[in-house]
Parts: structure tokens; sequence; C-alpha cells
């Protein structure tokens, strides 16, 4: 792990904050704990982090309002909600808000610090290794810049709509069973997580409405089939 790694922690609960804070710094993150969300905001846009995790529930600005703060600055940088709720709705609206995961209180500290290494592992991937681009029927998607291009217009995807939609590239034309998908995208096959992959793959069909020959086909029973050109 990179020591230098910076996590921005958006916390009300203090005593949680520190706790989460203190175990992070354990593990040798460099953790920046904000009370609110507007705190939060404004530490975000005056210095740079490699991850952020967002409390829901915080004074003068929810974690949704902040992921949308800061998916407004940067599409690159992960977050990761923290809810005691465990409400769908309340996760779709968080993806809805440019989140790519979220955790549910309480949860204990190393399957926090599992989340954050899988998402900053995937971050230097994008940087480190070889360009994936591919030319999907008329798009260009690039997963190192995260982009969606077609005929000039470019759509800005978060990093869990562009590792989900590198998996379907590189399995196109072909069943993929949602346990598959599930255990490679999230690192998890459960139920909550399945019905959030059903948002993103709904996010996924908004981007390909412009290119009909692009078709993100339900299999029902087993899974997807990603019917499209891919080069």
């Amino acid at each position: 792990m990179n020591l230098k790694s910076r996590v921005l922690l958006a916390e009300d609960d203090l005593s949680l904050g520190y706790v989460i804070k203190d175990n992070l710094a354990d593990a040798g993150y460099d953790v920046v704990l904000c009370a609110d969300g507007q705190a939060a905001i404004d530490k975000f846009s005056k210095e740079s982090f490699d991850i952020c995790l967002l409390d829901v529930m915080m004074p003068n600005k929810d974690g949704f309002a902040v992921a949308k703060k800061i998916r407004q600055q940067t599409d690159l940088v992960p977050i990761l909600l923290i809810t005691a709720k465990s409400l769908e709705e309340d996760r779709i609206h968080g993806f809805e808000c440019g989140a790519d995961d979220y955790i549910v209180k309480p949860f204990s500290m190393q399957e926090l610090l599992l989340r954050i290494d899988v998402f900053l592992r995937r971050t230097k991937k994008m940087y480190s290794e070889r360009d994936l681009n591919f030319q999907i029927g008329k798009m260009k998607f690039s997963f190192n810049d995260l982009k969606l291009t077609m005929a000039g217009i470019s759509y800005n995807m978060t990093q869990k709509e562009a590792e989900l939609l590198l998996f379907l590239c590189e399995h196109p034309n072909k069943i993929l069973k949602r346990e598959e998908v599930l255990l490679h995208v999230w690192g998890k096959d459960d139920y909550f997580l399945g019905r959030s992959m059903d948002v993103f793959i709904t996010k996924l069909r908004k981007y390909f409405r412009t290119d009909n020959s692009i078709q993100i086909e339900t299999i029902h029973g087993m899974g997807f089939r990603f019917n499209a050109s891919v080069q």
C-alpha cells in the first residue's frame, strides 16, 4: 500500500470518527476528519485526496450532497458512503449522486480496510498499467480516463461504472452469470450488491441509447449478455 494515500473522512459522530481515523492511521493512511458535510466540501476543494468516506446522515450537507459536490470536481476519486440505513432507496440515491460503493453500520474495521484497499488498488491499476481503450459499436471507451465518447460527446463515468463496463468489454456476446459479475467487479456476491449492480446496468444502458447496436441483455434466471461489437 502507498503510505501517502490520503483519506477524507466525514463523520459527525466524532467518537466513531476518531476510532475510524485511528485505525486507518495505524494501517498507514493519512486521514483528515471532518465533523460535517460542508467542512468536508471545503477541505476537498483545497486539498487532494485518494478516497472519500462519507457518512450519509450529517449536519450542514449530508453525504449525498457532499458526493454530488465532489463529483462536480472529479470523477476519479472513489467515494464510499457510510450509512446506518439498509434501505435500498438510500443506496440507489447514493449511486445516483456519484458514490461508488457503501458500507453499512455497524461494520468491522477489517471490512472497511479491505474495501478501501480494493478501491485504491483499482485506482492505481488505472494509471500504472497499459491503456485500456475499446471501440464498442460507434462508441469509444477509455477505462483509464473513465470516459465514453460518441460523435464528439463525452460521458464521464464513475470508477464502478467503468469497472463494470470493462468486465463486459472483456466478455462480449457471452452469457455472464450474476454472481460472476458481482465477484469480479464488487468482490463479493450478496443480495444488496446484486440490487446495486442492477442500478449500474441501468445507467450503462442509458449511455448506450444513442447506439442501438449495443445492448445489455438480461438473461432471466442467469445474468447478462453484452451484445456488441467490441474491438
